[in-house]
């Protein structure tokens, strides 16, 4: 019989990992009474399903220091203070500027984050030591006001049979905000550029063939009614949700990765607690062939979207 999800020993995971936990018993979720200490029991069960798809990426936090109601904001540069087991590297920017960014290998840098009221972790495309070359391909279903979820769920699906079209396998993630994003593994082989181009191409093509549904403009005004299909996040720099990461929303939502069999059922994007997160973390058949995916951005493929190789 498998041992239930308590979420009751983040102390002692703390202590065991060397990463100094200050009030443990702050309550941060106050609607569901969730401490600081169950944030990081969470982490410990998910660590093994989370980690393979956080470690060696640059990172921005979403920190809340008075919690998820108060101010809270993103950081993604080292600018001291954090424990050791957060670590950083020297990135150049677009401006030639170089800055420290974020990055964790083992639980012990979730749970330094933790320590630091991080309750957001948001991943580059892209791994240290060859941050040029992206992994994985993002596109997030971003809803108008007032639209069924029902838009998103099939807004998804159709994305899949695209991308299967183009013999890409791709992955749906419940985002725990609003919207569903459709993840593809890549081996990093192509540069950024030609990544976004692929992206950008893709979603103009289907708001172009269904303009009633889709939208590709970043606009608010261009969104009324629509489903604005981001394929922002695949540029250097861009983040994303990480799997497995907790949101700093209302009722202490998870992004979860689920199945496409389950994405038709789906009712919303943000039901997966800290405590269903954990039982699904348990689920190997969940994502499970994710990492095996060699799959490559080719010349072909962005000629068939109709992207410009760069």
């Amino acid at each position: 019989m498998e041992t239930p999800v308590t979420l009751d020993d983040g102390e002692e995971v703390a202590e065991r990992l060397g990463v100094r936990l200050t009030s443990p018993d702050r309550v941060v979720f106050p609607e569901q009474g969730i401490t600081k200490a169950q944030l990081v029991a969470y982490y410990e069960d998910v660590a093994s399903v989370m980690l393979p798809h956080i470690e060696n990426r640059p990172l921005s936090l979403v920190r809340c220091p008075q919690g998820p109601t108060r101010h809270c904001f993103f950081q993604r540069h080292d600018t001291g203070g954090f424990p050791p087991q957060m670590l950083s590297r020297t990135i150049a920017e677009k401006d030639g500027d170089k800055q420290d960014y974020f990055y964790i290998t083992e639980l012990a840098g979730l749970i330094a984050g933790t320590q630091m009221n991080a309750l957001e972790w948001h991943i580059w495309g892209s791994r240290f030591p060859d941050i040029e070359k992206p992994d994985r391909l993002v596109f997030d279903i971003d809803p108008d006001e007032g639209l069924d979820f029902f838009a998103i769920t099939s807004a998804a699906t159709d994305i899949r049979d695209r991308l299967e079209a183009l013999d890409l396998k791709s992955y749906p993630l419940v985002s725990g905000g609003k919207g569903i994003h459709v993840v593809v593994p890549l081996k990093p082989d192509r540069e950024w550029p030609d990544a976004k181009a692929f992206c950008r191409a893709f979603v103009q093509n289907m708001a172009e063939d269904e303009p009633d549904r889709f939208t590709a403009n970043l606009s608010k005004a261009q969104r009324k009614g629509r489903l604005f299909l981001d394929y922002l996040r695949n540029e250097r720099g861009s983040t994303a949700i990480c799997p497995w990461s907790l949101r700093s929303r209302q009722g202490a939502p998870v992004a979860v990765p689920v199945s496409w069999d389950e994405v038709p059922k789906l009712k919303q994007a943000n039901g997966f607690s800290l405590k269903a997160a954990a039982a699904r973390a348990k689920d190997k058949d969940v994502w499970a062939d994710y990492f095996k995916q060699r799959q490559v951005l080719t010349a072909k493929l962005l000629k068939a979207v109709g992207a410009e190789e760069t």
